[in-house]
């Protein structure tokens, strides 16, 4: 039996950008940029946040943006918009749209998504309504190579993140309040068996975006229950709890020079007048400090 991981020490949340994001999503760090890229994904917006200078920027592109990697093989990012995979420059607004591998499914839309650590990006689809269990995972290693990795029967996908030793995914079946842990082949980027690594209670939302510090503990935003949650890597058992001054949480990476800042982002969707009066931080992005370290944003193209 392996020992639990410690427990997390934390310090007091700041919002950094009260951007009022209808639906603020796609964290990523940029290491060489030492900059967090996030995005609203309603409102077809993408955001970098520099901590370091206090620049905040932000594009405006013609389709929705829900998720984003920095390239290896080229500049700018490669990004999940409504229908399927993109690249796109900051830069200079190039946006070249590539593969789009459901176009049977109308009513869906790409939502969460992360590279692996062989530079292949994985992004997750949902019902636009949140109804309909249409939602797949596909692992896209360039253009003209993609494939639908999990036909995940999910209203709403969320994650992936991946266990320290890379043989182990795990990914959301948000709607229905469940973490599952796939087994993973790093070197062909192949699904095995899942398993059922955490159910969240009903007064604890829903789980959202997550991912995995360097001890291999896993943080996931609490869509409805205004908290980030960190979890023993083997148990699920919960070992912090991250409260926030609003409802909606949708996700969470490390930044900053030490990588031991946690950005969180959030989201003013579904909220009422009344709800976002009491609530006037809904959709912005927040951090904390930590002693947990976390991992480099994997890059896009970085062996795929």
């Amino acid at each position: 039996m392996s020992l639990q991981a410690p427990a997390p020490a934390l310090g007091s949340v700041r919002c950094v950008w009260p951007a009022a994001a209808t639906l603020g999503e796609g964290t990523c760090w940029s290491v060489r940029e030492q900059s967090l890229y996030w995005v609203d994904i309603l409102e077809k917006r993408l955001y970098r946040h520099t901590p370091g200078t206090g620049e905040q920027r932000q594009w405006t592109l013609d389709d929705t943006i829900s998720a984003v990697a920095e390239r290896t093989d080229g500049p700018g990012l490669v990004v999940t918009l409504r229908r399927g995979f993109a690249f796109y420059e900051p830069a200079t607004g190039a946006l070249r749209r590539l593969d789009e591998p459901e176009p049977e499914r109308t009513a869906n839309r790409f939502n969460d998504g992360k590279c692996d650590a062989h530079g292949r990006f994985w992004g997750g689809t949902m019902d636009t309504a949140c109804r309909e269990p249409t939602g797949a995972l596909y692992r896209f290693d360039g253009p003209g190579r993609c494939v639908r990795a999990f036909d995940a029967g999910f209203a709403v996908s969320n994650g992936p993140t991946w266990s320290l030793d890379g043989r182990t995914m795990f990914f959301n079946d948000t709607v229905r309040r469940t973490v599952h842990a796939f087994a993973f082949d790093p070197a062909s980027g192949t699904l095995g068996a899942s398993r059922v690594f955490l159910r969240f209670e009903r007064g604890d939302g829903f789980p959202d975006g997550m991912t995995t510090d360097a001890a291999g503990r896993l943080w996931i935003a609490h869509w409805g229950a205004a908290c980030v949650s960190c979890h023993d890597p083997d148990s699920g058992a919960e070992l912090a709890r991250v409260s926030l001054p609003t409802d909606h949480i949708s996700n969470v990476a490390f930044g900053g020079p030490a990588l031991k800042t946690l950005f969180i982002t959030s989201a003013r969707f579904e909220l009422g007048p009344g709800q976002l009066a009491e609530q006037p931080l809904a959709g912005a992005l927040f951090a904390v400090e930590t002693d947990a370290a976390g991992l480099p944003a994997n890059l896009f193209g970085a062996s795929a």
